[in-house]
């Protein structure tokens, strides 16, 4: 009988983050080049990495905005897989999108090694989704 290697889950965590920070900087970039596209430098120059300069807990990826000037919060979702590949949402990702719902938009980046399709999914993550439960967090007593 062959012998089972354990998942290293270490190497598998850094695999994902480097795949995440790769799908944040091509969501950047095309949020700047769809405001110079719309006439709008001035707010291309504006867009902040919000995960990167505030951290992971805004409940968003990136600060943007739209042609008219209205605050676009992004939430970037990356898979290398499929369209149809279900994602992880944070907890504060679904309170965040719920409050700002006007404002807020996933951007579900898929294929992303092959060739790289972009589709979002604006408003309540709750209405654009069917959510599930997928992870509890445990305290030793």
């Amino acid at each position: 009988m062959p012998i089972r290697l354990a998942t290293n889950y270490i190497e598998r965590e850094a695999r994902n983050r480097s795949l995440g920070a790769a799908g944040e900087l091509f969501a950047l970039n095309y949020e700047r080049a769809r405001l110079i596209h719309g006439g709008q430098e001035r707010l291309a120059a504006r867009i902040e990495h919000t995960s990167k300069v505030r951290g992971d807990y805004a409940g968003y990826d990136i600060l943007s905005f739209d042609v008219s000037g209205a605050e676009r919060l992004v939430e970037v979702k990356t898979t290398k897989y499929g369209a149809e590949t279900p994602f992880f949402v944070s907890r504060n990702e679904v309170s965040t999108s719920e409050r700002e719902a006007g404002f807020y938009h996933v951007y579900r980046l898929h294929s992303f090694r092959r060739s790289p399709k972009l589709f979002t999914l604006p408003g309540a993550i709750s209405t654009s989704c069917q959510l599930s439960p997928a992870s509890f967090l445990a305290l030793p007593r």
